[in-house]
């Protein structure tokens, strides 16, 4: 028995299992590459919010990229230091911006001059001042998928260069803000350095610009978006990436921020799936399995492509297939045109690259139970979420008459 089938046999399917051997690997490769620099890792919680992975990332040393005040209390309650937590995100209702200035922590991200303007009305009602950073959309093209890239003037995302310096000194004057970082984040699954050079030389001009200013900024963010192989992707060279960010700050004395979160833990994740039965119509082969897209969106939300193993058929003959599940959706599949062997029932399919955007990003459409997670650490496995059951799923739900 190999050992996602004993994983599968002790906890059921479908699973997701997260290697944490493999974060360990990938955060020890970025803290070298940025070794000549003071710099903080913020995981993206976004990408893999489980509390045993929050509380690893909190074990390696690393800060939070939060962009709720959920995934803010999340990195708390995990050991995350206040003073290394990061609040993004476009939209903070003044709730949850007064929630993140009383819990102190690192820096508010704003996206707009009317997010400023709520964050200092907040700050000033409460008595407190708000450190700040801005995201600037420096209009670079990361050549990712559309639906991930976040750095063009047509994304919603950050605001332009004049707005950015008119809003710096807007800060620098207010009793209320404290500016402290300027941020990029230009997409997600970016596979070339060259973005992220030109990223960075435009924020590290306009943060001459603020110097010259008398704006003192601390930390330079450079978000995430380094992408992993998925398929047959060339991904980045880490070294590259850091050098070509290190040029660009020639003569700063910043804290550089770096926000992975695929990058961390995408390729640490699994996830586990076993087939109900094939079905052909005489067009087309499917393979039905017990997985479905309410617990992994990637492939019908962005027709993202992800590996398939067969475990204990990997020598055997293939054909095409679709590998679908049980949603009264077309769109829910993993894999479309794919070459498999023969499947029987309960034969175990090992979707692999899953740890990112997986389980976040799950829901209980079709009234489907969300899965249970599991950690493998040092050879040894360990429940980190239990799978949910039916009363969960509705123990929020009042039926009236």
């Amino acid at each position: 028995m190999t050992k996602f089938q004993a994983l599968a046999q002790k906890y059921g399917t479908p699973l997701y299992v997260y290697d944490f051997d493999t974060i360990d690997t990938k955060f020890s490769a970025l803290k070298e590459v940025f070794k000549a620099r003071k710099s903080l890792i913020c995981f993206a919680v976004k990408s893999n919010s489980n509390l045993s992975v929050l509380k690893h990332m909190a074990h390696l040393g690393a800060g939070c990229d939060c962009v709720s005040i959920g995934e803010v209390k999340r990195a708390l309650v995990a050991g995350i230091p206040k003073y290394k937590i990061i609040f993004s995100g476009v939209g903070k209702r003044d709730e949850e911006i007064e929630e993140a200035l009383q819990n102190d922590i690192l820096m508010i991200n704003l996206e707009s001059e009317e997010e400023m303007n709520r964050v200092e009305m907040i700050a000033s009602k409460l008595g407190v001042i708000a450190r700040i950073s801005i995201r600037v959309n420096p209009n670079i093209d990361a050549q990712t998928h559309p639906y991930i890239s976040t750095g063009l003037h047509e994304n919603k995302f950050g605001v332009d260069l004049d707005s950015a310096k008119r809003m710096y000194i807007h800060a620098k004057n207010s009793a209320s803000l404290d500016p402290v970082g300027i941020h990029f984040h230009i997409g997600s699954q970016i596979t070339e350095v060259e973005p992220f050079r030109e990223a960075a030389l435009v924020l590290a001009n306009l943060l001459r610009n603020l110097k010259a200013l008398k704006i003192e900024i601390k930390f330079f963010d450079v978000g995430g978006g380094i992408g992993i192989q998925y398929k047959d992707e060339t991904t980045v060279d880490l070294y590259a990436y850091a050098q070509s960010i290190f040029a660009a700050l020639t003569g700063l004395d910043v804290t550089l921020v770096c926000e992975p979160g695929r990058y961390l833990v995408g390729d640490c994740g699994f996830f586990l799936t076993r087939v109900l039965y094939e079905k052909n119509n005489g067009f087309k082969r499917f393979v039905i399995v017990d997985g479905a897209m309410n617990d992994l969106i990637r492939p019908s939300l962005y027709q993202a492509y992800h590996a398939i193993d067969v475990e204990g058929k990997e020598d055997h003959a293939t054909s095409v297939c679709d590998v679908v599940g049980p949603i009264c959706e077309s769109g829910d599949f993993f894999a479309k045109n794919i070459a498999l062997p023969a499947l029987e029932h309960d034969d175990l399919l090992i979707v692999k690259s899953a740890g990112a955007y997986g389980f976040t990003m799950s829901s209980n459409y079709n009234t489907r139970t969300r899965v249970a997670e599991v950690a493998l650490e040092k050879g040894e496995d360990r429940l980190i979420r239990q799978r949910e059951s039916f009363e969960d799923v509705i123990a929020l739900e009042r039926a009236y008459l």
